[in-house]
This record gives C-alpha cells, sequence and structure tokens, in this order.
C-alpha cells in the first residue's frame, strides 16, 4: 500500500503546485493599473528660501505625442518645501507604449525653478512615484551681471584713456575703455569732499548703458557703506536693481536706476568729447 500512496500524493502535491502558480498568476494579471502618481518636490540647494509668492506647477506629460496636453496637472501656491503632490487620472488614458513623466516647474517672481533631470513614471517598468529635486535658473539680471563681471576683468586689454574735471566742491575723474572704436567700459571717481566719494564703473553696448554699479564710500580710502546694480537688456528694460548694504542685499528703486543710467549716459558724452 506504501508503494501506491506515495505516488498518488506527489501527484496530488503536484497538481496542487500547478494551480497555486496558475492562481498567483491570475493575481499578478489581474493587479490594478494606477490611477494616481505621487512623490515630493525639493530644491537641490535647500538654503534657498522662496516667497508666499512661489507657485509650483506639477504635471503629468505623454512625452512620446508631442505637443498633447497632460493627462493631469496640479498647482500650488503658497509653496511649502518638500512639497508633496498627487496627480489622480483616468488609468485608461495611459497607453503602455509610450513615455510618460512628471514635469515640475515653480516660478519666484524672477526666478524659475526647473528639473534638470526627467522623472520617468508608469510604463517601460517605471514606478507610480516621482521625487524631484528643481534647481534655480539665472534670471536676467544675473546673466547681464555675469557678462559684466567678465568685461569688468578684461578691461586690461582694452585701450585706455582718461579724463577729469573740476567743479565747486566735486573733484572728478574717469578712465575710458576701447574695444576698437566703441566706448565698452567706463571707470568714473567722484570725489564730494566731506560729502563723500563714489566709485562707478559703466558698461556699454551699442552706444547704450547696460550695465551701472556704484560704490558710495565717506572717502576715496574708506570702506564701502552700499552698491547699486541696474541692468538693462537689449530691449533697454531694467532686469537687474540691487541695493547691498552691509549684509544686506535690498531692491534699488526705479528712480535711483534711472539716475544711475543718467549718469552713465552723461559721462559717456564726456567719453567721447575726450574730456
Amino acid at each position: 500500500m506504501r508503494r501506491i500512496i506515495l505516488p498518488l500524493l506527489s501527484a496530488a502535491s503536484l497538481a496542487l503546485a500547478g494551480c497555486n502558480s496558475s492562481s498567483d498568476n491570475a493575481q499578478q494579471a489581474a493587479a490594478p493599473a494606477p490611477t494616481s502618481v505621487s512623490g515630493t518636490v525639493s530644491l537641490r540647494d535647500p538654503s534657498i528660501q522662496v516667497s508666499p509668492n512661489a507657485k509650483l506647477d506639477v504635471n503629468l506629460v505623454d512625452v512620446s505625442r508631442q505637443g498633447s496636453s497632460p493627462i493631469a496637472t496640479k498647482s500650488f501656491q503658497p509653496v511649502t518645501l518638500p512639497q508633496q503632490y498627487k496627480l489622480d487620472f483616468d488609468a485608461a488614458a495611459v497607453n503602455a507604449n509610450d513615455i510618460y513623466v512628471v514635469q515640475a516647474t515653480m516660478v519666484d517672481g524672477d526666478r524659475t525653478f526647473d528639473m534638470p533631470l526627467q522623472a520617468p513614471v508608469l510604463t517601460k517598468g517605471k514606478p507610480a512615484t516621482a521625487d524631484i529635486a528643481l534647481q534655480a535658473k539665472a534670471t536676467a539680471g544675473e546673466k547681464e551681471l555675469a557678462g559684466f563681471k567678465d568685461l569688468q576683468k578684461r578691461i586690461g586689454g582694452l585701450k585706455v584713456s582718461n579724463g577729469t574735471q573740476l567743479q565747486e566742491g566735486v573733484s572728478r575723474g574717469w578712465q575710458v575703455f576701447r574695444s576698437g572704436a566703441d566706448i565698452v567700459f567706463i571707470r568714473e571717481l567722484v570725489d564730494y569732499g566731506d560729502k563723500g566719494f563714489t566709485s562707478t564703473d559703466y558698461a556699454y553696448k551699442n552706444g547704450k548703458v547696460w550695465v551701472a554699479e556704484q560704490q558710495k564710500k565717506p572717502s576715496k580710502d574708506g570702506k564701502a557703506t552700499s552698491t547699486e546694480r541696474a541692468a538693462w537688456n537689449d530691449n533697454g528694460e531694467l532686469v537687474l536693481k540691487t541695493n547691498d548694504a552691509g549684509s544686506k542685499t535690498s531692491s534699488l528703486g526705479e528712480d535711483e536706476a534711472a539716475n544711475l543710467k543718467k549718469q552713465g549716459e552723461s559721462i559717456l558724452a564726456k567719453g567721447k568729447g575726450g574730456k
């Protein structure tokens, strides 16, 4: 009897194992398709502070179909970083052969934060979650200022001429730097006696004031009490206006920026006149 029972038990075990395997496969095949993607949005540089006016947009996009509308989208304002998000969608809208990504963009005043890396989800073996780290992009003003700083470093290789002017209570001197026949940079030093001293660098493009950076001091050899900066793009739009005083940076008023531009135009006229 034992010789008969043992084979029967083995056959029954194999049959049962086969049933379990079929059951597991059926359960896997019946697993519901995702109906949402979720995760967090943070900043690569966590030291950056965003204002209450910052706005974050998170979208689920089918990048296989260029120009198509996002499958799901959500906006956050104000933004609390790291910001949790969840994008709900109809599972029937997802094509297993397409490629889907989560796209996030945040705007805070003049600054934009975007994704240096894509965040694929859902298909091609990708999960239904994505944690995103945004990177700050340089503002229009910062780009102009970077170009100005580069020019400052190169003025030693430019042709230079000098000028001076004495007025009642004011002593003025300047250096004019040319690239070919064009004035591209002027450094102006103005001594107002007991009223203080200014050192100002002006940069020019196409004969127009491009960037102005003015240090205000109690005297020529004194430490700067403030540094005002203003920059204009190729369309003449004011894109940078800052005032550094000590460790504090604030916005320079538009009237003060306009005054810097006026000073730059005035000294440019003196430079062209060779005075």
